[in-house]
């Protein structure tokens, strides 16, 4: 293109390239200020650099190849069929027939699959303390427990409860534990945000799990009850959200397929028209308009009953004293221990003997035996659950298998199932504190010095750890 050049009244030849170079430059500023500005926001929504790199590499992460099994890890020996087996009767009458072998589903893949899936640098197989071709004994059938815990007598209720006044965070990187307890307490008059909740249960925010026991001791330091309960039920939730106290519960959420995780929600309300639970979720924002007053996402009592069971049903009540005897009424009998764990065993036997193939109620099973503590009954029970097949991030938040095993003298298979667990989670204390177990009961006494520091180093709170390390710190 040809131009006139009023300077010496000819015309000269611009180069085409100086048309679109503002353009470009415009581009390229426009560009910087948008990367800018998602920097900043990112940053604000993970609480910092730090937390928006964290998350970045996760995303990063989750869009390689698969590099974790689809499963937990089975523990029993393979015979010719390829179907691993598991036996536990489930009857208490000496007539009783045994429960089926399992088989997986489907849609679970076999144990060579998932041995195949495992991450570079983990063991093959994992190492049994019998030999592959020992015979495991069927376990003994169950005790006789209190019947399942059922829907309480009590007052009519309203149809309808939302409670308000508290104040919602979206949680930071890997922070949904110390947010929903913010979230709980904030109902109370807590002004505490969730970096200051972080700051005691997630010293490390890579930690994936915060367990239900320490934010209700934490809630305890800040002059509050704390009750962890198990084995809850909607007549439970709604009686105490229609008491005035919000609830904070243990579920699973699967945003994708084989892909699920923990995750604390807070129910602050029901709705019997609907069917539904309106929940304080730090998360899950499906619903929810960002631009009105944070008013709880929608959740069926069918969801939540489904995505509560993972973690036998877990819940947090948290309550200023002066609310003790509303609820004590309510929580009832579960109050005694032992009463509200046979009564999680009793439910957990049912839904067993319901559904064979139902892993998570044998799940359930072993942890109720473990808190019982017929740690061989447990142990039966985990290995069923195994056998059937666990999402892969289960032994992220639930530790009884490790207890169970431990008691049982299976120490090899503990170390080796901790270690396919810290191959896929990394940072969990409560893994590296039981692996820690088992190579002291082994001998490997440098070994279990360095998973105990390991694990007081990933949470500088953990007591067992701390006493542990202790225990083998020479002077």
């Amino acid at each position: 293109m040809r131009a006139y050049d009023n300077e010496y009244g000819y015309l000269t030849a611009r180069p085409a390239g100086r048309r679109w170079r503002p353009w470009l430059l415009g581009l390229l500023v426009l560009g910087g200020m948008l990367i800018l500005a998602a920097l900043v926001a990112g940053s604000l929504r993970y609480g910092g650099p730090e937390g928006l790199l964290l998350r970045v590499q996760a995303e990063f992460a989750a869009s390689q190849p698969q590099g974790h099994p689809m499963t937990v890890p089975t523990p029993m020996p393979t015979p010719a069929g390829g179907v691993p087996q598991a036996l536990i009767l489930l009857d208490p009458s000496p007539s009783a027939a045994p429960v089926p072998t399992t088989t997986p589903s489907p849609a679970q893949p076999d144990e060579a699959a998932i041995l195949d899936q495992e991450p570079a640098g983990q063991p093959a197989s994992l190492p049994l303390d019998l030999p592959p071709d020992a015979p495991r004994e069927p376990v003994s059938t169950l005790v006789p427990s209190p019947t399942p815990l059922t829907d309480q007598v009590g007052p009519e209720l309203p149809s309808t409860v939302a409670l308000s006044g508290l104040v919602h965070y979206w949680q930071t990187w890997n922070n949904c534990g110390p947010a929903t307890l913010a979230m709980n307490l904030s109902f109370y008059g807590s002004t505490l945000s969730q970096a200051d909740t972080a700051a005691v249960l997630k010293p490390d925010k890579n930690d994936k799990n915060v367990s239900p026991q320490e934010m209700a001791d934490f809630a305890r330091s800040q002059g509050y009850q704390a009750r962890v309960l198990i084995n809850g039920n909607s007549e439970r939730l709604k009686r105490l959200v229609a008491a005035g106290v919000p609830v904070l519960v243990e579920t699973w959420l699967e945003d994708e397929p084989d892909n699920g995780m923990g995750h604390y929600r807070l129910i602050t309300g029901y709705d019997d028209a609907r069917q539904q639970w309106i929940a304080y979720d730090s998360y899950v924002s499906k619903g929810v308009d960002p631009d009105k007053p944070y008013p709880g996402i929608r959740m069926s009592y069918g969801d939540l009953t489904e995505l509560w069971r993972v973690f036998n049903r877990t819940h947090v009540v948290i309550f200023p004293a002066s609310m003790e005897p509303a609820v004590s009424a309510i929580l009832g009998e579960d109050l005694d221990e032992t009463v509200m764990w046979q009564r999680s065993l009793a439910q957990a036997q049912a839904e067993a003997q319901k559904n064979p193939q139902d892993a998570f109620a044998w799940f359930n099973l072993g942890s109720s035996y473990v808190a019982l503590g017929d740690y061989g009954q447990a142990a039966a029970a985990f290995d069923q659950a195994r056998v059937i097949g666990l999402p892969w991030r289960m032994l992220w938040y639930q530790f009884g298998p490790f207890h169970a095993y431990h008691e049982t003298g299976r120490f090899r298979e503990l170390v080796a199932l901790a270690d396919a667990t810290i191959a896929t989670a990394g940072n969990i204390e409560e893994t590296f504190y039981w692996k820690g177990r088992a190579l002291q009961a082994l001998g490997d006494l440098d070994g279990a010095r360095q998973s105990y520091q390991r694990a007081v180093e990933l949470n500088v709170n953990y007591a067992e750890a701390a006493a542990a390390l202790a225990g083998l710190t020479p002077g």
